[in-house]
């Protein structure tokens, strides 16, 4: 077994939290291993968000395309006709790109990078490939997440398909089964119809996006809908059947759906492989995570963890920042680490996006006020033919503390940025109602909602304190 030198940190996984983690400690001059069995960038870059954002655009060009007659724009051939094989294409070149710029940003860092698995033996060393053993004074852990499955027959079906695999199909089927009903389902599900798949959705809650505030997921099944999906809400998946290349999709409602190709895309597990001998480690787990306090450290000192292996925030940006907290305390800092402003993106048409508490979790704890602003009343969003979507604040009725905000339209996942940056500073609904916003711009119904939530709304006719 060959050995390498002492590393000041070794940091298994090269995702969003994991190479965020070995840049930031080789900025200040750490020698630092990087191991990755795949792809520098993770699930995120290479089979996730960046590929569903490459194809959710082509699918925003197309429903463009589709409303260009009602802005005076004429297209004599009006036939779109979808090239997957060069849709494909598009989306590996920026990949690759992506992907390569995050290499050169940690050769140019000076962090060494190892190809293939790496399993930690003990507090201080880590295996790769069962060949090469490096040796460490801290070790992070961002082995990332895993596509969940269910229990169910016929759910190894080979026409069942996780979302990184249904990303790098290069024929369209002609109809799709989506199982699961939560952002991956949404965006995949918006992408196909636009594609001209047919689409059914199977989700077991009562609505879409359980997890978001309803006035959010109620809009977004009510597109889905018009766009053509055929949404079954309340309803368990009990058997799939494999018949003539095609899938017969059986519901615990009794409802049989046919397809010719289905999607599993019921959330996402932590990938522990990296810690197979949890036990002999003696690192504490917490449902199927790795348990972390507030600074980023397991249950072994010296030992940190960072991102989807938490499962504190399962979103690439929360994983940037506690790979930073992760690598600053790993070497000496007492920096915890504070999610509580983490904005949740759904990059739908229109985009749906929300920061804090949901209306319906802000009051049971506490007095609330809500403010609405409708994008129908904004004059940049009319004039850009994208008024379907609002904004919505909710406060606490006495100090103006901003508890939530929720927003649907044009720039969502932007104006959402906005309203976290306020929350973590702790500004007021009004002082947010007295910041003067550009105009015309999507952004300054932010500060509308805001004013609504005191009565003060200046576009839109008088109403009581809700």
């Amino acid at each position: 077994m060959r050995m390498s030198g002492k590393y000041r940190i070794i940091v298994i996984g090269g995702g969003p939290a994991g190479y965020v983690a070995a840049i930031k400690a080789s900025q200040s001059g750490a020698r630092v291993a990087l191991i990755e069995e795949d792809s520098i960038g993770g699930t995120c870059l290479n089979r996730g968000c960046i590929p569903t954002k490459a194809y959710l655009k082509n699918a925003e060009i197309i429903e463009n395309i589709h409303k260009a007659s009602s802005r005076g724009i004429r297209i004599k051939d009006s036939g779109i006709e979808i090239d997957m094989k060069a849709t494909l294409r598009m989306k590996n070149r920026i990949v690759t790109q992506l992907t390569g710029g995050v290499k050169s940003l940690l050769k140019a860092g000076g962090v060494e990078i190892y190809t293939g698995r790496g399993v930690i033996q003990s507090a201080g060393t880590v295996l790769v490939n069962n060949s090469q053993l490096l040796t460490g004074k801290n070790i992070i852990i961002a082995g990332g997440s895993d596509s969940s499955r269910i229990p169910i027959p016929g759910i190894d079906s080979s026409l069942v398909l996780t979302s990184e695999e249904l990303l790098s199909i290069d024929e369209l089927p002609e109809s799709l089964a989506v199982i699961g009903g939560g952002v991956i389902g949404v965006e995949m599900a918006l992408i196909f119809l636009a594609f001209g798949v047919k689409v059914e959705i199977i989700e077991m809650a009562d609505s879409l996006l359980p997890f978001m505030d309803t006035s959010l997921s109620d809009l977004i099944e009510k597109k889905l809908r018009r766009n053509g999906a055929v949404i079954h809400k309340g309803s368990g998946l009990k058997i799939i059947e494999e018949e003539k290349d095609s899938l017969s999709l059986k519901l615990s409602s009794g409802t049989i759906i046919n397809a010719e190709k289905a999607l599993l895309s019921i959330g996402r597990v932590p990938n522990l492989s990296a810690i197979p001998a949890l036990e002999k480690l003696n690192l504490k787990t917490e449902k199927g995570s790795l348990a972390v306090n507030d600074y980023m450290e397991t249950s072994i000192p010296g030992i940190y963890a960072a991102g989807d292996i938490t499962a504190k925030k399962m979103l690439a940006h929360a994983a940037f920042k506690m790979g930073e907290i992760a690598a600053e305390n790993a070497l000496g800092a007492q920096k915890p680490v504070d999610l509580r402003y983490v904005p949740s993106v759904v990059y739908s048409l229109p985009e749906l996006a929300s920061v804090g508490l949901s209306e319906e979790e802000a009051s049971r704890k506490k007095s609330i006020r809500t403010g609405f602003f409708p994008l129908s009343a904004n004059g940049k969003a009319l004039a850009a033919g994208e008024s379907e979507g609002f904004v919505k604040i909710i406060t606490d009725s006495r100090y103006g503390e901003v508890l939530g905000v929720h927003i649907a339209g044009p720039g969502a996942s932007e104006i959402i940025n906005e309203a976290a940056a306020l929350m973590a500073m702790e500004v007021t609904s009004h002082e947010i109602a007295d910041i003067i916003h550009g105009h015309p711009s999507v952004g300054e119904a932010f500060m509308e909602a805001a004013a609504d939530s005191l009565g003060r709304c200046i576009h839109l006719p008088p109403v009581r304190l809700r």
